[in-house]
């Protein structure tokens, strides 16, 4: 192994630990989505890690094929800039949807009163909620299913910015070879980064006295989404 390939393979390894773990878009929507609709661990390493292998094998794939055909390396700057905005749109769009949904749960789930008159015994109220009785039924299933699949493609779209002009193309020198290692380098970093993150945050969230926001996780999960993304929007995070 050659010193400038050995220099590159310390790069990516460093590159995907430190842009993964200073990226809270690569971890904090799993780890909300995760404490609000109870995932186990088993589950939430299973969704991150195929969100993972989305958002680093569509930069793989685009840098592979601009150093095939020999595609200028500003125009692929551009594209992967265009896919980052695309995913930071998405992930707002996302996190507002499931805030939307969150707060008309809140108001179902309101206990309020009916009144009925009857002639032989007068008026009387039944509180009850719409949530507990009818809800639930339409609940249970829909956004269990559609949120790890709405993260899939946010995170498909998300780019790995530093991966083809700081990696790709200078491994390109080297041999597709040199390419393809230090791609691999850099993803089982940045997906090993990622599972380690949400894991260990999940854990911790764990020991945290939440009783009393409980019955709001689902909407601070949405909020959290939502601020994420326009931190990437506005701040370039």
């Amino acid at each position: 192994m050659g010193s400038d390939l050995r220099v590159l393979l310390i790069t990516a390894a460093s590159i995907g630990f430190f842009h993964t773990l200073f990226g809270p878009d690569h971890y904090l929507p799993f780890v909300m989505m995760s404490w609000a609709r109870k995932w186990s661990a088993g589950k939430t390493a299973l969704i991150t890690f195929l969100c993972g292998i989305g958002h680093v094998a569509s930069s793989v794939v685009l840098g592979l094929i601009g150093v095939s055909i020999g595609l200028a390396l500003k125009k692929l700057e551009l594209i992967e800039s265009v896919r980052g905005d695309i995913a930071a749109w998405l992930l707002i769009g996302f996190g507002l949807a499931y805030t939307a949904w969150a707060l008309r749960r809140l108001y179902r789930g309101k206990a309020h009163a009916h009144i009925h008159a009857h002639q032989d015994a007068g008026d009387h109220a039944h509180v009850h909620t719409h949530f507990d009785e009818h809800a639930h039924v339409h609940d249970a299933g829909a956004t269990v299913s559609i949120a790890p699949w709405t993260l899939f493609v946010i995170f498909v779209f998300g780019p790995c910015e530093p991966l083809i002009p700081l990696l790709m193309y200078p491994a390109a020198e080297i041999g597709y070879w040199g390419v393809a290692l230090v791609a691999l380098v850099f993803s089982i970093f940045t997906i090993g980064t990622m599972l380690a993150t949400v894991l260990i945050a999940g854990y911790g969230v764990s020991f945290l006295p939440l009783a009393r926001v409980q019955r709001y996780t689902h909407l601070l999960a949405g909020a959290s989404i939502t601020l994420c993304g326009l931190a990437i929007v506005f701040l370039g995070l």
